[in-house]
């Protein structure tokens, strides 16, 4: 359940991200491009970017740990731009998808997303036995 949750907290981010025209991402929704078809595409562009995440990002945290600690962790700006980078080229292959026109920007979209996915789990976090 946990998972689904962050596939849709996700989604959201991805679609938020996508409102702000500076940064030069956007989703082409599946074709007849309804309200449907953009929720699906973003359901499934986050599911996507979530398994990047999970299976290239760890392998890539693992061994880039030592630029880590050099960088004090700010390598992880770049990192998770380029996470989305290789979604948008993952989903490119096919008429829909995510778009990042400019890697950079793509940067700062990814922190964006990681802002939004930080502020959810927060909120979205079960609590604890209260008394």
């Amino acid at each position: 359940m946990g998972f689904l949750i962050r596939i849709v907290v996700n989604a959201f981010a991805i679609w938020v991200v996508t409102l702000i025209p500076a940064l030069h991402v956007s989703v082409i929704a599946f074709p007849s491009g309804e309200t449907l078809q953009l929720v699906l595409t973003l359901l499934l562009v986050a599911l996507i970017f979530a398994l990047v995440n999970t299976i290239i990002g760890t392998v890539i945290k693992i061994i880039a740990f030592p630029i880590y600690i050099l960088t004090l962790g700010l390598i992880s700006l770049v990192i998770n731009g380029f996470l989305l980078w290789l979604t948008a080229w993952l989903t490119s292959w096919w008429e829909w998808g995510l778009r990042v026109e400019f890697f950079w920007w793509g940067v700062v979209a990814a922190l964006i997303i990681t802002l939004i996915n930080w502020i959810f789990g927060i909120i979205l976090r079960p609590q604890r036995g209260r008394r």
